[in-house]
């Protein structure tokens, strides 16, 4: 089934982004893809973009220990495109020591070539976290 495909992308997306495995994380992601967070004050315009930030965080200490994903919703807008959705808890490190960050985010998928990629991620502050 569609949904379940589209699950499963997303599940390996986030799977990979908390074991801060960089390549399996970005090879989630349609080259053209763009990337809208709270933190950054532009649009990532590409995927190449963005692993250019995120090396320049990584040179910052960052590096992602845990993510785990709730109140997975998957969308379907056509055959060939849906949205995910859902509600993160993240710990993260760097130089200051760690950190657990509650977001909710929204990721576009499209099948390109056989497999569903992001092509749009947007990521906000969860206003219902508290640590």
């Amino acid at each position: 089934m569609t949904v379940d495909a589209v699950r499963t992308a997303a599940t390996a997306l986030v799977a990979a982004f908390g074991a801060h495995d960089r390549e399996a994380y970005f090879a989630s992601f349609a080259p053209s893809a763009t990337f809208v967070f709270h933190n950054v004050d532009h649009v990532v315009a590409s995927r190449s973009d963005y692993e250019t930030l995120w090396r320049s965080w990584e040179a910052d200490g960052f590096k992602v220990l845990a993510c785990q994903s709730s109140n997975g919703v998957v969308t379907m807008l056509s055959a060939d495109s849906a949205v995910f959705t859902h509600t993160v808890r993240t710990t993260v490190a760097d130089v200051a020591g760690p950190l657990v960050l509650g977001e909710r985010e929204t990721i576009v998928f499209q099948l390109l070539d056989g497999r569903w990629l992001g092509v749009h991620e947007h990521l906000s502050i969860d206003p219902t976290f508290s640590v």
